[in-house]
């Protein structure tokens, strides 16, 4: 990565100072920050793109949650003084994103949800993955994409060193346990900033119809869909992946603005 990474009272971030509108992303379970490169690429000159690193492997083991990450997103926006945010989130990023515009409306311009867990995920199927099993976790992580072969030899070896330690191990089920519980099927309803669906069709984590009914349940909504793509279409198909955010970010403000 070619941004540099910046640590400031316990918060760690890339921020971009592209422009005035603050473009936040948020990481999901075993998100690195590559997964938004080809985002920081195109939107760094354009809007203050800030990704901040999820604690999710140094909160306090009590405060290992969906809603510790949630409060850690809120501390970390009151702290840099942002007026209002569009806030992005993949996977678990967009159940933290959900839960934030819930809590905090009033700071969020918008909302970009892709491959968002909130109404159903199946990131391991019915098994953890096996520590010290490396052509499981291989297995596992290209099948999050269409293309096998996005799932690079660092991807592969950053996750089984993630499942491989106790401790990050033991986090991980704990968040993704509390995301199972924090179910946003009965509060979607109340969502009502502008909000955009980018869905892989061929997600096997959070399938096609889960964007549809996030689709259904938000009101202000729209949902695009990515073929050949699978939970990641940010890093699967860059380039239409941008287009379509960078449209509705235009649109967006141009309502704003009128």
């Amino acid at each position: 990565m070619k941004y540099e990474i910046n640590e400031e009272d316990g918060f760690k971030y890339i921020e971009t100072g592209g422009g005035e509108d603050n473009l936040l992303l948020l990481h999901g379970l075993f998100g690195a920050l590559s997964n938004f490169e080809g985002i920081l690429d195109h939107f760094s000159s354009t809007y203050n793109v800030v990704v901040p690193i999820l604690p999710i492997f140094e909160l306090p083991i009590r405060k290992v949650s969906v809603t510790g990450l949630v409060n850690y997103v809120s501390d970390f926006v009151d702290y840099k003084k942002y007026e209002k945010v569009h806030v992005l989130g993949n996977s678990l990023g967009g159940h933290i994103a959900l839960l934030y515009v819930l809590a905090r409306p009033e700071m969020v311009n918008s909302v970009v949800l892709t491959g968002s867990s909130g109404l159903f995920e199946s990131a391991m199927g019915t098994s953890f993955p096996k520590r010290g099993d490396y052509e499981f976790i291989k297995n596992k992580t290209e099948s999050t994409f269409y293309d096998p072969k996005v799932a690079t030899q660092e991807l592969i070896d950053e996750v089984y060193n993630i499942v491989n330690d106790r401790n990050k191990a033991i986090r991980i089920i704990a968040t993704a346990k509390s995301a199972v519980r924090h179910n946003l099927g009965d509060k979607l309803h109340q969502v009502t900033v502008p909000t955009l669906l980018v869905w892989g069709k061929q997600d096997q984590i959070t399938p096609a119809f889960v964007g549809e009914k996030f689709d259904e349940l938000i009101e202000n909504s729209r949902l695009v869909f990515i073929d050949k793509c699978g939970h990641a279409p940010m890093m699967e198909h860059v380039e239409e992946f941008n287009r379509y955010l960078e449209d509705f970010l235009t649109e967006v403000t141009a309502k704003q603005l009128s």
